[in-house]
């Protein structure tokens, strides 16, 4: 099965490390892709969003891709998506 959900991210970044500990409470599996390690990624999100800054979820549903930057935004799409409602966490 296709893990329909997939963060381009950067290991320690302290915004990307905040959505992938929400997704891990929330139990959504994620698909990581470090835009360190693979520079097509950083190059994929500078021609799609017009930036390579990290997180980005990229959401794949109904063979429509949506990128979603931004932790907060993430994190309220995850809890849509999954129906979890998270307890602030700032």
């Amino acid at each position: 099965m296709e893990i329909p959900f997939t963060l381009y991210h950067l290991e320690f970044c302290s915004y990307c490390v905040k959505v992938r500990r929400a997704a891990e409470r929330m139990g959504i599996p994620l698909q990581l892709v470090d835009v360190a390690k693979h520079k097509s990624a950083r190059a994929f999100l500078r021609e799609h969003l017009g930036r390579s800054t990290v997180p980005v979820l990229s959401i794949d549903q109904n063979g429509e891709t949506e990128l979603l930057p931004e932790s907060e935004d993430i994190i309220r799409r995850l809890e849509q998506l999954s129906g979890h409602r998270q307890v602030a966490t700032r």
